[in-house]
């Protein structure tokens, strides 16, 4: 399968630090490899009704969910490229897998079967030096992927707060040189490494 890459940009700032290391990362794929990117900002999502109890799921056609929808089954790499906002996804992110929810119970859909093996990424920018702190956002991707039965590539964290910061993070540019070349295993919950999993 031809590789297909979905950008899916989370900031409320454009041309933000995290869209700057993540187009950095991006200029290195194959010129082969297609490339898809989608602002959130710009292509709002409504916000996400639990209808699981209450009645059927639709497949949306049209809008801004319709797109994603459509983007998100067509992709064979996803990338979530989110700045640290309260040390985890920006709002429009998690309205974004919120949505996921939804998907998972569409009636043909078949959601969670086509993303199965395909791969979730992530780029972010933080403003602390400490890079632990964005463990939960690296945790809620994982566990996404984990979920889905999807592979993570996981995480590129860039250093910066004042636009183009994170081009003088010398450190985050070498990474992101490689970021997409390496190999993405199948994404585990913490409590399954660890050997104490129930079969799925």
């Amino acid at each position: 399968m031809t590789r297909r890459f979905l950008f899916l940009l989370g900031s409320s700032r454009p041309d933000g630090n995290t869209e700057l290391l993540a187009r950095r990362a991006a200029e290195q794929l194959p010129t082969h490899v297609e490339q898809r990117w989608i602002d959130l900002a710009e292509h709002p999502l409504p916000e996400f009704g639990d209808l699981r109890h209450d009645s059927d799921h639709t497949r949306p056609t049209e809008g801004n969910a319709g797109l994603l929808l459509d983007a998100t089954l067509d992709a064979t790499d996803i990338v979530i490229a989110s700045p640290l906002y309260w040390y985890s996804l920006s709002a429009p992110v998690k309205r974004y897998l919120d949505h996921w929810s939804g998907w998972l119970r569409t009636p043909g859909l078949d959601f969670k079967a086509t993303l199965a093996g395909r791969t979730l990424w992530g780029v972010t920018a933080l403003a602390h030096r400490e890079q632990e702190v964005a463990d939960p956002l690296i945790g809620t991707l994982n566990n996404s992927a984990a979920y889905m039965g999807m592979r993570f590539g996981g995480v590129l964290l860039g250093n910066g707060s004042r636009p183009g910061d994170v081009l003088t993070d010398t450190e985050a540019l070498a990474r992101a040189k490689t970021f997409f070349a390496q190999e993405a295993p199948l994404a585990h919950f913490p409590y399954e490494r660890a050997g104490t999993a129930p079969t799925r």
